[in-house]
């Protein structure tokens, strides 16, 4: 077999056997296959579709592309979390401290902003000094001494999946529930879990914006935890406006620590909702809780106890950050620009496209336009008025955070004309709109 042929045959909508994908899997680890025949392989893949089987057999082939991790030694039950993406998306720097803090071992493999997303391991790497970039005898011994480690795919764990995954943000092929399931489940189902909680996003910022779809693509995922023997549900949450306070690395990482230190406004009680939600969920299914109530109630003690933060300063200083933020959040905060960003209308916010505003920050460095793009982890946005909220001409919808004017003049205009104004308040959109099990 030859890629061409491969990449011919799937251009031309026939269904790729086991072996054929098994090929392509296998060339993407061993480099047998350039990037412009994967990208050609994943353009063909997004056109012309995969079917059950094929979306089986090409997630089976990444998750053991790798080495399968093998935590059995620790005998807390081992959980975790996946987000399909969003903007201000950062629920996984409190979900993980707070379960590993209930009782859980999390073992969390993450990855880098997709798009107009941001990633879990670029908010980390943030942090001043925090590796992300675990060996998995290092992931080991940082979850068996704090409770959880959170890293990236490493040469042996998943590694067709880390290649995949930023050509397919370089490409353009990011929202195809087939891809995204591989992506997804060949990650998680290596990390030797009992239980997964998966947010899957709906909304004008997520990359499945129709409710439709992305219940579509919760069930495949489900179905295929399930199918490893593991314990999975999907949340499915709402992303029509960005996440809590902050959109921008940095930010988020400062907003996560204030929440974990029990410092909580209306703008950011979003993001601890959503964190308790998912946590929850996952000690009811290691049956750590016999109730979601029970859970919900053992997760609010944690933060409000402390003990949910010193997880995560342990973590820090395991994974080789500095653990002072956790005392002095606001030493991630560089001094840049703050520009505000005023409404051009009198009404109630009714829309914000969102993924204009996460567009954005990409474009000032927020986020990755290339693969080799050096993310500015100091620029972003600050959510001042949300869906629903009443605003006058000349206030401040929220708060550009950049580094020049010029900078400044690229998106301001962009950012102003993402809210839509109007003269009736909007009905409350519900944050957790479905639960698949």
């Amino acid at each position: 077999m030859r890629p061409q042929e491969i990449i011919a045959k799937k251009r031309d909508g026939e269904i790729l056997s086991q072996m054929e994908l098994n090929f392509f899997v296998q060339g993407v680890c061993d480099e047998s296959w350039a990037d412009y025949q994967i990208s050609a392989m994943l353009m063909a893949m997004f056109t012309r579709g995969l079917n059950h089987d094929e979306q089986t057999f090409l997630t089976q082939n990444m998750l053991h592309s790798g080495e399968v991790l093998d935590f059995s030694d620790i005998e807390m039950p081992k959980a975790d979390k996946h987000s399909t993406g969003g903007v201000g998306d950062k629920t996984s720097l409190i979900i993980a401290p707070l379960a590993a803090a209930c009782g859980l071992a999390v073992p969390m493999i993450s990855g880098r902003g997709l798009g107009h997303t941001g990633g879990t391991l670029d908010k980390l790497e943030s942090i001043s000094g925090y590796n992300v970039n675990l060996t998995t005898a290092e992931f080991t011994r940082v979850i068996k001494t704090c409770g959880f480690a959170m890293c990236g795919q490493t040469p042996e764990i998943a590694p067709a999946d880390k290649k995949i995954y930023a050509l397919r943000d370089a490409t353009a092929t990011v929202p195809y529930i087939p891809l995204i399931v591989a992506s997804i489940m060949s990650k998680k189902m290596a990390e030797g879990l009992d239980a997964l909680v998966l947010d899957v996003k709906t909304g004008n910022g997520a990359f499945m914006e129709n409710l439709k779809k992305s219940i579509k693509l919760a069930e495949a995922m489900v179905e295929t935890g399930k199918s490893c023997d593991v314990a999975t549900q999907a949340v499915i949450s709402d992303m029509s406006q960005p996440l809590g306070k902050f959109v921008g690395n940095s930010l988020e990482v400062f907003e996560c620590l204030n929440i974990l230190r029990g410092e909580i406004d209306p703008q950011t009680t979003e993001t601890l909702e959503l964190s308790i939600e998912l946590t929850a969920r996952m000690l009811v299914l290691t049956k750590l809780a016999d109730t979601l109530e029970t859970a919900t109630k053992r997760c609010y003690e944690k933060i409000s106890n402390g003990e949910a933060l010193e997880k995560f300063r342990h973590n820090i200083n395991l994974q080789g950050g500095n653990p002072i933020i956790c005392d002095s959040p606001e030493i991630l905060l560089e001094t840049v620009l703050k520009i505000p960003v005023n409404s051009l209308l009198t009404g109630f916010i009714c829309e914000i496209d969102t993924k204009t505003v996460g567009n954005a920050i990409c474009e000032i460095g927020g986020g990755r336009t290339k693969i080799d793009d050096v993310i500015d982890f100091a620029v972003g946005y600050e959510c001042i008025k949300k869906i629903g909220d009443e605003i006058r001409e000349g206030e401040t919808l929220g708060i550009l955070y950049c580094r020049n004017k010029s900078q400044s003049q690229l998106i301001l205009g962009k950012l102003k004309n993402a809210y839509q104004i109007s003269e009736e308040k909007p009905t409350n959109i519900k944050l957790v709109q479905k639960i698949i099990s």
